[in-house]
C-alpha cells in the first residue's frame, strides 16, 4: 500500500534538499527520485540526454496529457554562516522546513510527485506526467530540450514555482546582454599608445538608460526594463589600459520578444553612440558553455523567453474554481515577478502552462529560504483536484 500522506511527501523533500544540486551537477537528486518514482509505481521512469527525470501515471486515454514540473537544479548557497539553519539540512523548525531548496523548488517538486502518485491506481481522463527539468536556474536548457524533441507532448502544465496559493500564469522573460567596447591595450604609464575603452563608458551607459525609456508596459505583468548590471575589463592588470570593456546588461523583456530582433533593437538604439577614433562597439548575447550531468557540453545564450494566458483561459479559470473550492480561498490569478521554464512551454510552444504551488517568492534565491508547511499541506490536498480540473477541459476541447 502506498503511502501517500503529506507527512511522507515531506519527508521526500527533505530528502532532496539534504543533496546538492548546482546547475548541470543534478545527477545525485535525479537518481534519488528515479528511486523514488520507481517505488512509487510510476511507469517509463527515466532520464532523458541532458538528464531531466520523467515518470507516467498511466490515463484513460480520454484526454491529452497533463505534466506536472519542476527543475532539478538549485542555485548556490553563498556564505554557510548566513543560514540560521542549515541549508543542506532539511530541518523542520517553527512550522517551516527550511533550507536551499526548500520552497525553489524541491519542496514542491515533492509535493507534485505523490500528488501525481494519487493517479496510479486511480487512473485520471489522461496521462499524468511527472517532468522535472535540469538547469532552470540557467536558462532552462532541460525543458527547451523536453520540447523542442517532443519526448513529451502534454496538454497543459502545472508548474511547481512558488505562487503562494495563487495561480500564476506568466512573467516577463530575461536577456542577457553584453556591450563591449572594444579599444587597443597599452601599459598604463604610455597611456597615448592606448585606445582606452573607458572613456565610452559613461555616454554608453546615458544610451542604455534612453534605450529604457523606449520599453513598453503590459497592463498585467508591468513595463519591461532594462539595467546595467556589471562592468569588467580585459585584461584586468591595474597597470595596464585595457583594450575591451564590458557592460552586462539585464533586460527583462516582454512576451512575444524573439532573440534576433531583442539584439538588433539594442544595437540600433547604441548604433548612435559616438566613438572615439580606435574605439568600436559590440552588442551581443551573453553565452555560457553549460554541462549537464549526462556528460552533454553546449554554449547556450542566456535568454529566457516570456509568456502570458489570458486571464479568461478556460484552464485557468478551471484551475482557478478547483482551488477554491479546494482551499475555500479564491487565488489571486496573476504573473510570477521572476522567470520559469514556463516561457518555452508556452512562451515559445504554446502549451498552455499554469503556475500553483506553496511558498513565498520573497524567500527565492535567499539565505532565509522556507517553505510554510501549512499552505504546502493545503496545496497538496489541492493538487489532485486541479489536475482532475485540468484534465476536464482539455477532454472537452478534444470532444467530438
Amino acid at each position: 500500500m502506498r503511502d501517500l500522506s503529506f507527512d511522507r511527501a515531506i519527508r521526500f523533500a527533505q530528502d532532496l534538499i539534504r543533496i546538492s544540486s548546482p546547475p548541470g551537477r543534478e545527477g545525485d537528486v535525479a537518481a534519488r527520485l528515479m528511486r523514488e518514482l520507481v517505488e512509487l509505481g510510476f511507469r517509463d521512469v527515466r532520464n532523458d540526454e541532458v538528464g531531466n527525470v520523467i515518470g507516467v501515471a498511466p490515463g484513460r486515454g480520454d484526454a491529452p496529457p497533463v505534466m506536472l514540473n519542476s527543475h532539478l537544479d538549485i542555485v548556490d548557497i553563498g556564505d554557510p554562516t548566513s543560514w540560521e539553519h542549515a541549508p543542506f539540512g532539511g530541518e523542520i523548525a517553527g512550522g517551516y522546513l527550511h533550507g536551499r531548496g526548500a520552497m525553489d523548488i524541491k519542496g514542491p517538486l515533492a509535493l507534485q510527485t505523490y500528488a501525481a502518485a494519487h493517479f496510479i491506481d486511480d487512473p485520471a481522463a489522461g496521462d499524468v506526467i511527472v517532468a522535472h527539468t535540469v538547469l532552470e536556474e540557467r536558462g532552462g536548457w532541460g525543458m527547451a530540450h523536453l520540447m523542442s524533441t517532443g519526448a513529451v507532448k502534454p496538454g497543459a502544465i502545472i508548474l511547481g514555482e512558488a505562487t503562494q496559493g495563487d495561480i500564476c500564469i506568466g512573467h516577463r522573460g530575461r536577456a542577457e546582454v553584453i556591450i563591449e567596447i572594444r579599444g587597443v591595450a597599452g601599459h598604463a604609464s604610455a597611456p597615448e599608445r592606448a585606445r582606452n575603452p573607458l572613456g565610452a563608458i559613461g555616454p554608453v551607459i546615458e544610451a542604455l538608460a534612453s534605450f529604457a525609456e523606449t520599453l513598453e508596459a503590459d497592463e498585467l505583468l508591468g513595463r519591461s526594463t532594462a539595467a546595467p548590471t556589471m562592468i569588467d575589463t580585459l585584461p584586468r592588470s591595474r597597470n595596464v589600459i585595457p583594450d575591451r570593456a564590458r557592460i552586462v546588461l539585464d533586460w527583462r523583456v516582454l512576451p512575444g520578444m524573439h532573440p534576433d530582433a531583442a539584439l538588433e533593437r539594442v544595437r540600433t538604439h547604441l548604433s548612435a553612440v559616438p566613438m572615439a577614433d580606435g574605439l568600436s562597439l559590440d552588442v551581443r548575447f551573453a553565452t555560457e558553455q553549460q554541462h549537464t550531468w549526462t556528460g552533454l557540453s553546449e554554449d547556450r545564450r542566456l535568454f529566457t523567453p516570456g509568456y502570458l494566458l489570458d486571464v479568461g483561459h478556460p484552464i485557468v479559470r478551471a484551475a482557478a474554481r478547483s482551488v477554491t473550492r479546494s482551499t475555500g480561498r479564491a487565488p489571486d490569478i496573476r504573473p510570477w515577478t521572476f522567470a520559469t521554464d514556463g516561457g518555452h512551454s508556452c512562451g515559445v510552444h504554446g502549451i498552455p502552462t499554469i503556475g500553483y504551488a506553496p511558498g513565498e517568492e520573497r524567500y527565492a534565491h535567499t539565505s532565509r529560504e522556507r517553505l510554510e508547511l501549512s499552505s504546502a499541506r493545503s496545496a497538496y490536498e489541492a493538487y489532485p483536484d486541479l489536475v482532475r480540473s485540468v484534465f476536464d477541459e482539455l477532454r472537452g476541447s478534444v470532444a467530438p
